[in-house]
């Protein structure tokens, strides 16, 4: 059963590329016909790989891992804080720094010096401070805020990035590449989906559109979380059962022991007795 309706993509206008001088040739297979000088996506594929791109995703969120979403553009940023904080994964919605995957540990650095601002005002570090000290150390947390606020609990590298225009964010897809991490993208028709592990063709530039492709892999997501969680409670059941199993069997052995002693035992005494 498809996660996302045709119709629904068209009424958000998923299926308008970019115009036809604009195109990257490697998007050919996705692309439907031209219409006033515009390139037409083809949507059956489009729902095609959101299908494909959510069972990935379900594996993922089911496997215990996270994935990091990058959207820096206006029409992206909002929704994609929305829909990635909804179940609890990191997203980039301000500026792709450098170096974010591929020099991470100066990442969680600076996460760090978050986490320790944020002591200082906590237990009376602060108060000795001068008031210009105040307001630089300040300004410092609210830029790492602004920044790596979304990231702060990613302790480790995500198993996946999903990027909302991976020609825009073409440096986080280049990082991504460059350490073998699983890349998802909505790829529109200006773009190359080379490197792009999972592309989803469709207007990147659409709030809407981007809206309906994000809800499916949220969905996928929620599924993949309560099927582990399912999974974990059936496994401890399963534990528990075999303990359980486990006692019952020494508990009758101990019996089992006890009745050959006293057996052996009252043997013995008639044996005496003779």
């Amino acid at each position: 059963m498809s996660r996302t309706n045709f119709q629904d993509l068209l009424d958000a206008g998923a299926h308008f590329g970019h115009l036809r001088r604009k195109w990257n040739p490697a998007m050919a297979p996705y692309i439907f016909m031209e219409r006033n000088g515009i390139h037409i996506i083809d949507l059956n594929k489009t729902v095609v790989k959101i299908d494909e791109a959510a069972a990935a995703i379900k594996q993922i969120a089911k496997s215990g891992k996270r994935v990091l979403f990058v959207a820096t553009k206006k029409q992206a940023k909002q929704v994609v804080a929305d829909k990635a904080g909804s179940v609890g994964m990191p997203y980039i919605t301000e500026r792709w720094a450098g170096g974010m995957l591929t020099n991470f540990p100066t990442i969680r650095k600076a996460v760090k010096k978050m986490t320790s601002i944020d002591k200082m005002a906590t237990d009376g570090t602060f108060d000795n401070l001068s008031k210009r000290e105040k307001l630089q150390i300040t300004r410092q947390r609210a830029k790492l805020e602004k920044n790596l606020g979304s990231i702060a609990d990613l302790s480790r590298l995500p198993a996946a990035l999903f990027v909302v225009d991976v020609m825009k964010e073409h440096i986080a897809v280049a990082e991504a590449v460059r350490l073998g991490i699983p890349v998802f993208g909505i790829v529109d028709t200006n773009s190359n989906p080379k490197g792009i592990d999972f592309v989803i063709p469709a207007n990147d530039d659409a709030t809407k559109s981007i809206e309906i492709i994000l809800n499916a892999m949220v969905e996928a997501f929620q599924e993949g979380l309560q099927e582990r969680k399912i999974e974990k409670i059936d496994n401890e059941e399963a534990e528990v059962e075999v303990k359980e199993k486990r006692t019952r069997i020494a508990k009758k052995v101990r019996v089992d022991e006890t009745d050959k002693d006293s057996t052996e035992s009252v043997k013995e005494e008639q044996e005496d007795k003779e």
